[in-house]
């Protein structure tokens, strides 16, 4: 009896061993699959983006949907600096020393902190409005370096929203608001005053440190505008809503540098997706890390078309009658 169960054991751990052996076998199989299926090497990929605010979040989102359609296996590290400098800094340094095999940089500040911290790690910009100046770039057909990416501004942006604040809403003084320690922002609001110097209209500027100094900006010069132009200041569109809230008070219009703060309800813009050159920068990454090219050889490049855009709802709460003759598309 003794020796019948000493069988019995002996077979059922025989047949636990086997068992075991096939599932290991199966798992590790599965395994080598889904290397396989990810292209086997898992890249480390940082996201910093400068501050909240929807246009720079369409451009990451746009980034992460190129790469995740390349079928590359990804992983992200995202930070975001809030707008605050030291932790733009900090949080470039940290994509750094993490040993990421490429970093986004997602508007000005964030790319400057990226490639100071950096001249070895490719590095993909976006939402750059003047990428050359901002000395990222040497150029944007022979970027140079470990940084090239896509700008932010079409070159007809500026020009033709000037002349629709002067031409079809007869204003004398455009006001600015802006941070005066984004590059990006002062490179723009040179060429709105070209611009207008050009057609014989006055821009009224004043500069917002914070977003919790947009609303006193924006009140410190309603009264001597005709219009506001926020251009892609990432500072004051953050705080967009506080410059509506002036500005609809005294039936002032606001055009905007974007599409996404039409939405927010500006009165309108010449713009473009975010999401779009978010998705181009990630295509260039897709480049860089699937087939071996290095940044300088891909040309920076602009957005692709202009469109402009007013919203409805806005437009009736200033009595403004939207004209055929603008070509606007409607938004609420």
């Amino acid at each position: 009896m003794k020796r019948k169960s000493f069988i019995i054991v002996l077979l059922t751990a025989a047949i636990m061993l086997v068992l075991a052996a096939c599932g290991n076998k199966e798992g590790a199989k599965e395994e080598q699959d889904d290397q396989a299926n990810a292209g086997e090497k898992t890249y480390k990929v940082g996201i910093l983006q400068y501050v909240e605010h929807p246009s720079l979040n369409e451009a990451t989102k746009g980034f992460k949907a190129a790469l995740k359609e390349s079928g590359l296996n990804i992983k992200f590290d995202e930070q975001n600096a809030q707008g605050d400098s030291g932790n733009n800094t900090t949080a470039a340094n940290s994509l750094v020393g993490a040993g990421s095999d490429l970093i986004f940089a997602n508007a000005t500040p964030s790319a400057q902190a990226v490639q100071t911290a950096t001249a070895d790690i490719p590095v993909l910009f976006t939402s750059v409005t003047d990428a050359v100046g901002a000395e990222l770039i040497k150029s944007m057909e022979q970027p140079g370096g470990n940084v090239t990416g896509t700008i932010d501004t079409h070159p007809d942006a500026i020009p033709n929203t000037v002349k629709f604040a002067a031409e079809q809403l007869n204003a004398k003084k455009i006001g600015m608001v802006y941070n005066a320690g984004e590059q990006n922002s002062r490179a723009q609001v040179d060429l709105v005053k070209a611009e207008a110097k050009k057609l014989g209209v006055e821009v009224v500027e004043t500069s917002a440190a914070t977003s919790a100094d947009v609303k006193q900006a924006t009140e410190s010069i309603v009264s001597k505008v005709d219009a506001y132009y926020i251009i892609t200041d990432n500072t004051v569109v953050s705080a967009l809503e506080s410059v509506l809230d002036v500005a609809n008070d005294k039936k002032i219009p606001v055009l905007v540098g974007e599409l996404d703060s039409v939405k927010r309800g500006g009165f309108g813009a010449y713009g473009f997706s975010y999401y779009d050159i978010g998705f181009e920068a990630g295509e260039m990454a897709v480049q860089i890390l699937k087939d071996g090219k290095k940044p300088a050889d891909i040309p920076a490049a602009y957005p692709g078309n202009l469109k402009f855009e007013i919203n409805e709802d806005t437009a009736k709460k200033l009595g403004i009658d939207i004209k055929k003759e603008w070509n606007a598309e409607a938004v609420k």
